[in-house]
């Protein structure tokens, strides 16, 4: 049995709100059952269907479809009315997201995967690189230095105390906007590359770097679908939040924002298929219904 089948059990048996949900669900198709079988009685009160048989018939149906019906998802959404707006949250690829797309870097924009000493290979940075640069790294430096023209770097780190990587630093929340109308990409600089070349990071940096992102999107996505990795699940050292609390940071700044003004018409927030069993489904469902 794989590990998202297990989860997907765990989620929903293993868990209060899950067996509460389960419970609810086989309740609902008891009841059409029961008062299907009643209709049929009542019009064919002959007929040779034993009671107990019928009774147990849809005791075993409900339980079947109250489990089928409430089996965790891959994906949930939730539509906003007054303004109107779509949040979505599902296990993917965030690359082959339609729209614009967002990604995690540091403040000073670093780039280089090389022997992952500064972005891993395998993080959505380093994806970027690879994937949508065809690991240019020499182009995406320039368009990030196109982007930050008029942007003055807080500081400028000595060689001698950051031994890789870029040295200037922009503030954090600082957002480089790349690509074209059609198709931006907003790099958005969450963390603190220390010069130890480890990555910082906070609730309070996450949440300041996501309100200049919503500005970021609101002048350069003409409202258009955006799509956006779990920010701060990587390797920014977030030890005191987990994906779930990640993505209801994203979930509540992003809906606060927009209720404000809308930012874009629709915000995919992509869960990697390996963090799946990371996440509650059907809990995520809940607190989008409560914003």
């Amino acid at each position: 049995m794989s590990r998202m089948i297990r989860h997907r059990i765990r989620t929903l048996l293993g868990t209060r709100l899950g067996l509460s949900t389960a419970g609810r669900a086989c309740a609902v198709q008891f009841g059409l059952l029961s008062g299907a079988v009643q209709l049929y009685l009542t019009f064919w009160p002959d007929s040779s269907l034993p009671r107990g048989t019928a009774f147990l018939t849809v005791v075993g149906l409900s339980l079947v479809g109250g489990i089928v019906g409430s089996w965790p998802r891959t994906r949930v959404s939730h539509e906003f009315q007054h303004p109107e707006f779509e949040v979505t949250i599902k296990v993917g690829d965030l690359f082959e997201q339609p729209g614009h797309l967002v990604v995690g870097s540091n403040d000073v924009f670093d780039t280089d995967t090389e022997d992952d000493l500064l972005i891993v290979h395998r993080s959505v940075q380093g994806q970027f690189l690879h994937r949508l640069y065809a690991s240019e790294t020499t182009r995406l430096d320039g368009d990030i230095d196109t982007a930050l023209a008029g942007v003055p770097p807080v500081r400028v780190e000595d060689r001698a105390a950051k031994r890789a990587g870029k040295l200037a630093r922009y503030p954090l929340g600082t957002v480089a906007v790349l690509g074209s109308p059609q198709q931006r990409y907003f790099l958005s600089a969450y963390g603190t590359m220390r010069n130890d070349l480890t990555v910082d990071s906070g609730p309070d940096q996450i949440w300041n770097s996501l309100e200049e992102l919503w500005d970021a999107i609101h002048l350069h996505a003409r409202r258009e679908a955006v799509a956006m990795p779990v920010v701060g699940s990587g390797l920014a050292r977030i030890d005191s939040m987990d994906h779930a609390s990640l993505i209801k940071l994203i979930l509540l700044s992003f809906v606060t924002r927009s209720r404000r003004s809308v930012i874009c018409k629709e915000l995919t927030i992509v869960v990697l298929p390996e963090d799946y069993v990371r996440v509650d489904m059907l809990e995520l469902a809940m607190f989008l219904r409560t914003l």
